[in-house]
């Protein structure tokens, strides 16, 4: 910086002196002729003079604002790289080229084709930053960053159809939100250090098919979702109808479980009532003289019974004891009240009620 004020110092220095100089020998020149300089003459001089450093001085004064970097050539070859900052170089002999050194953001818009030959209209925005270091290169190469920009774009649109000409349409539409990175994928790839610039992103915004086909692709995810839908409700359908068909099964089974206990407990009620009866019929017969015999059985359900075989013969036929089972069965149900009329051979006899009884 220092030097560039001292360069521009020498240079009005220079100036003023040839100005000077020029007034000197014109005051001179007239003095031998013995004329008179006239003062309208010395005043054109200095103004010539002060034309001469208006357009000279400030065109030599070159600011590069801050996120820009300027390379600067000396009778049109590349001499040095200048940062940001405010320089003095003589505008005849050294120009300055000034380079956006931010962040690049292109935004693409551009028809492509899917593999099923559908046609699509894509809108992408690619990133990318030029590398400082390497803005020699890129001004040799490429003239400016318009043309440079113009290149990276070319690669990004062309890595992009190439890249989505691989996926059927409706794949396309259903892995939209994957395509993107390896699109971004692709063209990272495709840039690498080619094109002296650093690549930051490359993001589809929009995909946009044909009317047609999007009616075409909606007709068929409503066709997918009704179809889905069916096979839904038919899945519930049958899942209620297990259902009830298992509650129904248990119902069944709960209801024969308890005809089945049911009908146990009959058996069991009239296995013990026929079994007590033949005790009676034991006990009855020994004491009427009836010759009992006993033996021991195992029953289905290991338990161990006592059977009782009565004897008959002539004398003992068994009548007796089944009127004795009845007498006993009568008293058993007898309230212990006698009948009011009795009837018999020898006619009624009625029975009439004691009032001092009950």
């Amino acid at each position: 910086m220092v030097y560039t004020f001292l360069t521009a110092i020498l240079f009005l220095a220079l100036i003023a002196a040839g100005a000077a100089i020029f007034g000197y020998r014109f005051y001179q020149k007239k003095k031998r002729t013995g004329k008179k300089t006239p003062h309208g003459a010395i005043a054109c001089c200095l103004m010539g003079a002060g034309v001469l450093l208006l357009v000279l001085i400030p065109g030599s004064f070159h600011t590069v604002e801050a996120g820009s970097i300027a390379v600067v050539k000396r009778l049109g070859v590349i001499s040095k790289v200048e940062g940001p900052g405010t320089y003095f170089d003589f505008w005849l002999t050294r120009k300055y080229e000034k380079y956006d050194a931010k962040v690049q953001q292109v935004e693409i818009k551009t028809p492509a084709y899917t593999l099923d030959a559908q046609s699509m209209d894509i809108s992408m925005v690619v990133q990318f930053q030029i590398r400082q270091d390497k803005v020699e290169e890129i001004a040799l190469n490429y003239g400016g960053l318009e043309a440079l920009t113009n290149r990276i774009q070319s690669v990004a649109v062309e890595r992009t159809k190439a890249t989505l000409s691989k996926f059927q349409a409706e794949k396309l539409i259903e892995e939209r939100n994957d395509v993107s990175p390896t699109v971004e994928k692709e063209i990272s790839e495709a840039i690498g250090d080619k094109y002296f610039v650093t690549f930051n992103s490359a993001v589809l915004t929009d995909i946009t098919f044909s009317d047609a086909f999007e009616a075409a692709v909606e007709a068929k995810m409503m066709a997918q979702q009704e179809k889905l839908q069916a096979q839904y409700e038919n899945e519930k359908k049958k899942e209620q109808a297990e259902t009830a068909l298992y509650v129904a099964e248990q119902e069944a089974k709960a209801l024969l479980a308890k005809a089945q206990a049911q009908a146990d407990a009959q058996v069991a009620a009239a296995t013990a009532q026929a079994r007590a009866i033949m005790v009676k019929s034991a006990e009855v017969a020994r004491m009427l003289g009836y010759t009992v015999n006993e033996r021991t059985e195992t029953s289905a359900e290991s338990e161990e019974l006592t059977v009782y075989e009565i004897v008959f013969d002539e004398a003992h036929t068994g009548k007796d004891i089944a009127e004795y089972m009845k007498y006993i069965e009568y008293l058993s149900r007898w309230d212990g009240k006698l009948p009011q009329v009795v009837t018999g051979e020898n006619g009624i006899m009625i029975s009439v009620p004691n009032p001092t009884e009950g």
